[in-house]
């Protein structure tokens, strides 16, 4: 850490920074400039970070060295990570997976014709949420635990391994027993205690970024399961609240590059929330795999119309089946497989 001091900071002012920082058990050293003071701090950062240092008098500026994230940083480990979910490998030079699947499991019927559909297409995960957080507490909320043995059945059918959200950490238990990667939702992203708790599962866990949150945020949540034990965690970008309204999210693929700058976790991309529009998920989709995602997270239906959530975004499975191959060509075009 460097502390930058105001033009007109005086030698009194000097002595109390560094005073201020022996105290809490950190050391200084003052490098004098033509115009301005700077004052290195040696010692634990996250110990210098959590000080009040930028309340002293002279003070202008605290420039952070080191990162606040340890564990999911790109320097703590020496290759990009792989997390495997059931034989499916996701990360690093593996070949992008496609999840997909729809947004609620709505019945047995309907979960087991549409992870049929996804097989076929060429997805390797399936997706379903059997605990549904709405905005309306009068939308569906979904089947609960029925819903979790239907994903389970459709998953002993196909070999798909299952990924479903987690709102609550009394389910955890519950979830363990039916699915295979836990996704913590936008609205939980800084919900720490069910990102400790999730921590502690023996389950992956595949973390969305808030709608509201930065970058260096969705790390940081990540550190919080990381610190815990669990290494197999995933990051996903979904879409970010902006003044455009054009669509429901503005879908920020810059994240893609720039997560995998600053972390070795997987990176995953999901346009049909980024975008809302299934008329454009296509491209979304394409243009998050020429980016770099690790995977993609799409929605489909077989009766979008009559979806008790988010019909309007999930892909017809024809559509689904079509857009595949296009997303393997550019993989290809980039040096991966899908």
């Amino acid at each position: 850490m460097i502390i930058i001091t105001q033009p007109a900071v005086t030698e009194e002012q000097i002595r109390q920074i560094v005073a201020r920082l022996e105290d809490f058990g950190l050391e200084a050293h003052v490098s004098r400039g033509d115009s301005r003071v700077t004052v290195g701090v040696s010692g634990p950062e996250e110990l210098a970070r959590n000080q009040p240092l930028a309340s002293l008098p002279g003070v202008e500026a605290i420039v952070p060295l080191a990162k606040p994230y340890k564990l999911a940083a790109k320097s703590a480990r020496r290759a990009a990570s792989t997390v495997d979910i059931c034989g499916v490998s996701i990360g690093s030079k593996a070949a992008v997976a496609v999840i997909s699947g729809p947004c609620s499991v709505e019945s047995r019927e309907q979960i087991l014709s549409i992870a049929r559909l996804v097989k076929d297409s060429g997805a390797r995960l399936l997706r379903g949420g059997a605990f549904k957080p709405r905005t309306s507490p009068y939308s569906f909320q979904g089947l609960r635990e029925e819903g979790l043995r239907f994903l389970a059945e459709a998953r002993n059918e196909t070999g798909l391994p299952v990924v479903t959200e987690i709102m609550d950490a009394r389910d955890l238990p519950l979830i363990e027993r039916y699915a295979d990667c836990l996704q913590i939702g936008a609205r939980n992203m800084q919900n720490f205690s069910l990102l400790r708790d999730v921590g502690r599962s023996h389950l992956p866990v595949l973390l969305k970024r808030g709608f509201s949150a930065t970058l260096n945020e969705l790390v940081m949540s990540a550190e919080y399961i990381l610190n815990e034990g669990n290494a197999n965690v995933l990051l996903c970008e979904r879409g970010i609240r902006t003044f455009e309204n054009a669509t429901r999210y503005t879908l920020d693929l810059s994240a893609v590059p720039i997560l995998k700058a600053k972390t070795h976790l997987p990176v995953l991309v999901d346009p049909t929330h980024g975008v809302g529009l299934r008329e454009i998920v296509p491209q979304m989709a394409l243009a998050a795999v020429a980016a770099g995602a690790d995977a993609i997270m799409i929605e489909v239906h077989d009766s979008p119309e009559d979806a008790k959530s988010d019909g309007r975004q999930a892909l017809f499975p024809e559509t689904l089946s079509k857009l595949v191959p296009r997303l393997r060509a550019v993989a290809n075009a980039i040096g991966r497989d899908l």
